[in-house]
C-alpha cells in the first residue's frame, strides 16, 4: 500500500526526505501551527531492522524553523543525535505515523516513540504542528520496505 500520488518513494530514503520537505513547505496548516518554532532541528530515527533491509539505525533530519522546513536529509544515527530533538521508533511505529494511524505526540506519551533528546513539554505545546507534519507525510507517495 502506498500513500500520496505519483511514483512511490522508498521509506526512508533521500528521495523520500526531499519530497517530504516539499510537502511540509506546501502545507499552510504547518506554516501557521509552527510559525514560532525556533527550537532547532528535529531528527526522526528509525531503528535498524535488518530483516527488511534496514541494516542500521537511520535518521531523517528536519531543519524546521518558524513554519518552514529548510531541509530534510537522510542521516546516520550519530548525525541525528546532534539535533535539538531526537525521536526514536521502530519501522512499524514510523509506518503507523506516516499512515496517520499513530499521532506522534500520543506515541511519545505512550512510549511507542521515544523522545531521547529534547524537552517533552515543548513537543506537547506544538501538538498541532506535529499533526501537520504527519498530514504532510500523506502527500508523499510512499513505498514501505516490508510490503
Amino acid at each position: 500500500m502506498t500513500t500520496g500520488t505519483g511514483t512511490p518513494l522508498r521509506f526512508p530514503s533521500a528521495e523520500w526526505c526531499a519530497a517530504y520537505k516539499d510537502a511540509i513547505n506546501a502545507n499552510p496548516g504547518y506554516r501557521a501551527a509552527a510559525r514560532d518554532w525556533t527550537y532547532g532541528p528535529v531528527a526522526m530515527v528509525v531503528a535498524a531492522e535488518p530483516a527488511i533491509g534496514l541494516p542500521e539505525d537511520v535518521g531523517m533530519w528536519l531543519d524546521v524553523h518558524e513554519g518552514q522546513c529548510r531541509s530534510c536529509q537522510l542521516v546516520s544515527r550519530d548525525e541525528a543525535e546532534k539535533a535539538s530533538f531526537v525521536l526514536v521508533g521502530t519501522y512499524a511505529r514510523w509506518k503507523e505515523v506516516v499512515r496517520k494511524e499513530l499521532d506522534p505526540t500520543k506515541g511519545m506519551m505512550q512510549n511507542k516513540l521515544k523522545l531521547t533528546k529534547g524537552h517533552m513539554p515543548t513537543m506537547v505545546k506544538y501538538v498541532s504542528s506535529n499533526k501537520e507534519l504527519v498530514e504532510s507525510t500523506t502527500k508523499v507517495p510512499t513505498k514501505f520496505l516490508d510490503e
